[in-house]
């Protein structure tokens, strides 16, 4: 069978790569553009260039319905707002002018569906071609709004669903009913396959789990009860803590410790094939992840600093409710989080406010291109595998000299928290 991610690129007479042309515009390697070239044992990967806006987050509200144990909204002192039609009109006629669309995701420190405009200008974006997204934690899918949603071909649907009884649920999401979402979520599937008079394949669905100690044996529960609503796609997160008491639940209090550094050469390399998980291989596989090793599955290593922003890798910036710009999800608000057992607080950062200087000219503009660049090539302090010192106790500066902002403690960039 022909592996559908493996393509043929040329190299002309002149050594020049020459990539398919399906690849350039996707990926937006336009002329005259920079890209990194990152070098593994026996291949080479090409980075997307930094200067292709390929995905926008919009947080069209940072208001919620719910009070969940590990939101951020519990460590934050931010105002509250709605996103304003002015403002939505602005992201829509940049987007809507552009070459090549990006994907619009409707979703951030909120619940997007208290917003009365998201499920028309959910249709709006996809009256232009667009690909778009949106999470939601279910409470709130009405037979309307889902029928809005079919009608307009939205492309995903996420719900955020993290325990597979309703004890486990409320435990984590207090105010909301498990029962409820469930029944909202099979009123979809009927009426996505009822309606026959459009493309009833849409939207797809998706389960978005964070996991922890007291809720990480649902996870085969949740997958089963995905799978039987019609899921197509799993995101499974580990918790940020934003308390002590939340740190007290995390699942990679190891993997932190032994990760190892991406030039340090020092530990011995073990290179292991696939083999199953199972009583007879578990205490020895366990042994092996467990230690300091330059641990090599398959051809990858595992357990080295990733060292990689996934919000630039796949070329998104943020928008806040109220039109300010931040590179990443993290820095719409400033909260806090317990990276290595110290209390770490992140301040927002803001690149403008797009109601003053327009998408493009944001993005575009070299304060952001520079930001870009750093965060590909990701020049900050070790803080998520360092024992840490004062300048770790924020995100404003670090020991190599960063300062205004600091990612080297950031869990997203080591792929311990993951976003939809």
């Amino acid at each position: 069978m022909k592996k559908q991610y493996l393509h043929k690129a040329h190299i002309d007479e002149m050594g020049r790569l020459i990539i398919p042309q399906d690849l350039v515009s996707r990926f937006g390697y336009k002329p005259d553009s920079d890209v990194y070239i990152e070098e593994g044992n026996d291949e080479i990967r090409l980075h997307r260039p930094v200067s292709h806006l390929a995905k926008v987050y919009i947080e069209v509200t940072n208001l919620c319905n719910l009070d969940c144990q590990t939101c951020m909204r519990n460590v934050w002192g931010e105002p509250s707002g709605m996103m304003s039609d002015a403002t939505f009109e602005k992201i829509f006629a940049e987007i809507q002018g552009m070459s090549v669309l990006p994907t619009v995701f409707f979703g951030g420190y909120g619940e997007p569906l208290i917003h009365p405009k998201t499920a028309e200008w959910v249709t709006r974006f996809k009256e232009i071609g667009a690909r778009v997204e949106l999470i939601s934690n279910g409470l709130l899918l009405t037979e309307e709004r889902s029928l809005q949603f079919i009608r307009a071909g939205l492309d995903v649907l996420w719900i955020s669903l993290d325990g597979s009884s309703e004890e486990s649920y409320v435990d984590i999401r207090l105010g909301s009913s498990l029962p409820v979402v469930i029944d909202n979520l099979k009123k979809l599937r009927y009426i996505r396959h009822k309606a026959t008079d459009i493309d009833n394949s849409l939207p797809n669905l998706g389960i978005a789990f964070v996991a922890m100690k007291k809720n990480i044996s649902d996870l085969p529960e949740v997958l089963k009860l995905g799978v039987q609503l019609g899921a197509n796609r799993f995101s499974i997160s580990n918790v940020l803590p934003h308390t002590p008491e939340l740190n007290d639940q995390i699942l990679y209090k190891r993997s932190i410790q032994n990760m190892v550094g991406r030039q340090n050469t020092s530990y011995p390399l073990v290179n292991l094939s696939r083999m199953d998980w199972n009583d007879v291989t578990k205490d020895v596989l366990a042994y092996i992840y467990g230690r300091k090793f330059r641990l090599e599955l398959a051809g990858y290593e595992t357990n080295r600093a990733v060292d990689t922003c996934p919000f630039v890798e796949q070329g998104s910036m943020s928008i806040r409710w109220d039109g300010s710009v931040s590179p990443c999800l993290p820095l719409l608000h400033t909260n806090q989080y317990v990276c290595r057992m110290q209390l770490r607080k992140t301040l927002n950062y803001s690149l403008g406010n797009i109601n003053d200087i327009g998408v493009l000219g944001i993005w575009q503009g070299e304060k952001y291109a520079a930001l870009r660049d750093r965060l590909q090539r990701f020049d900050f302090s070790p803080c998520t595998f360092c024992d840490g010192c004062e300048l770790s106790e924020e995100n404003l500066t670090d020991c190599l000299g960063n300062t205004e902002l600091a990612c080297g403690g950031c869990l997203w960039a080591q792929g311990f928290i993951r976003c939809p």
